[in-house]
């Protein structure tokens, strides 16, 4: 019989059937261990000390390549201990728990430890509940907590889950405390997404913030011209300033004296339509700002050869039920082709403009309810407010190749989800209710 306090004798028989629990039975315990590992116990006083866990080395060296190397290969370290010194115990417990059991008790103050700790020790199934775990706790909060390691180790699962987080929740996600440690490959990488659910005032917030932390890092003053330089051209030239209102460009970009006085006053004309040559700013609207708003389309199905024969403009009159602001009106176009588009929005008995946009617009493929076709969509510098049951007249001026177009439009169509009946009335020219252009309308309702 064994003495009081030690394994029992024949303690194979009393552990369950399996290899895993008999390897459960022995880890961390020194009964057959031939190696003993000394780690930081961050529990301890000033969380220096060390720490021992009893190990086994066929148990490591037959889970482990790297372990097999230490104590199997051709430079085989020969003693029986060893010193480890990038982790801390409790994460060296839980990757000894998994090889010895098969468990990974993960939590979110271990799962970054054991996801360095499985890419070392070579144990792809680790890293991937690691991974996995990060997915499923991912969110704006803590993004930027999980992205760096996501690209230190590779992780495109990760990676790619990471990004489609900040698309979806950037705004929660540029304003936690670890948005400002990012480097600025990653900014310049972030302000350059398409897909960003943020207005563009913003991000450049959130943009300044960074440029201010780098530079009280670097011991500056965080004036303008030492932000611009920090930030560098690709980033500053990234954010969109056109789609700003001008009253929020006026009252926080400006103070921050990011831009130069030449860019700054160009801006200016711009906002006041003075300006005669291009920007250096984009002004196209994120294609993340489409998944915020509600959209429609007035016609049922989609077909092609509507040809611009010089008939007139294209008009329609449309009125709601509840108060809407409207961002953007969206065409039908053709594969490969750009438009020339002059659109005005009057309302029904008033002479004034409320909205008048034109440019150029490269044609997309579009993916809605009616189906897939080509399209474009023309953003209005400020969102239009459509008053409930007053008329208003939409008149675009298009010049392009032939399009799509719609038919079997209605002239009452409901949006069940925001529950806005929209009316639509004959304006003048190729267009009518039942077919041609207008093909979508993208708006926010008014609470």
């Amino acid at each position: 019989m064994s003495e009081k306090g030690t394994k029992p004798d024949f303690w194979q028989s009393t552990a369950d059937s399996t290899i895993r629990e008999r390897c459960k039975y022995i880890l961390n315990q020194e009964l057959l261990s031939d190696v003993k590992f000394f780690v930081r116990d961050n529990r301890s006083e000033g969380g220096s000390a060390s720490k021992p866990i009893s190990g086994h080395k066929f148990v490591l060296a037959i889970s482990s390549p790297v372990f097999y190397a230490m104590f199997y290969g051709d430079m085989a370290e020969r003693g029986n201990t060893v010193e480890i010194s990038d982790c801390n115990y409790e994460s060296l417990m839980e990757l000894f728990r998994f090889i010895y059991c098969d468990e990974a008790n993960l939590t979110p103050d271990n799962v970054m430890q054991l996801m360095y700790l499985a890419k070392k020790y070579m144990l792809p199934s680790l890293a991937d509940k690691c991974s996995t775990y990060l997915q499923e706790n991912l969110d704006g909060s803590n993004v930027f907590n999980v992205l760096p390691h996501a690209q230190k180790y590779e992780e495109k699962g990760l990676l790619d889950r990471c990004w489609k987080v900040i698309d979806e929740e950037t705004e929660e996600a540029v304003k936690s405390d670890r948005f400002v440690t990012i480097d600025g490959s990653t900014l310049e990488k972030l302000v350059e997404r398409d897909t960003l659910r943020i207005k563009e005032v913003e991000l450049f917030r959130a943009i300044d913030r960074w440029a201010a932390k780098e530079c009280q890092k670097q011991g500056l003053a965080a004036k303008g011209s030492d932000k611009r330089r920090i930030l560098g051209e690709r980033i500053v030239k990234g954010i969109r300033f056109p789609l700003m209102a001008q009253k929020e460009f006026a009252s926080i970009v400006l103070d921050c004296e990011i831009l130069t006085t030449k860019e700054s006053f160009e801006m200016v004309k711009y906002f006041n339509d003075a300006l005669t040559t291009p920007l250096g700013f984009r002004s196209a609207k994120r294609a993340g700002q489409y998944s915020i708003l509600s959209r429609f389309g007035r016609c049922i199905y989609i077909e092609g050869g509507w040809v611009y024969s010089g008939l007139g403009p294209d008009v329609i009159g449309i009125s709601v039920d509840k108060p809407i602001k409207l961002h953007a009106v969206r065409f039908f176009g053709s594969e490969n082709n750009e438009y020339s588009v002059t659109l005005r929005v009057e309302r029904s008995g008033d002479i004034s403009v409320l909205s008048g946009m034109m440019g150029n617009f490269p044609s997309e493929l579009i993916r809605s309810e009616m189906g897939e076709y080509y399209g474009f969509n023309v953003f209005f510098q400020r969102p239009i407010l459509l008053a409930k049951n007053a008329t208003y007249l939409l008149t675009a001026s298009i010049i392009g190749a032939p399009s799509y177009f719609g038919d079997l439009g209605h002239s009452t169509v409901q949006h069940v989800q925001c529950g806005v009946t929209f009316n639509f009335s004959r304006g003048s020219g190729p267009t009518d209710i039942r077919l041609g252009q207008f093909s979508e309308f993208l708006f926010t309702t008014i609470s």
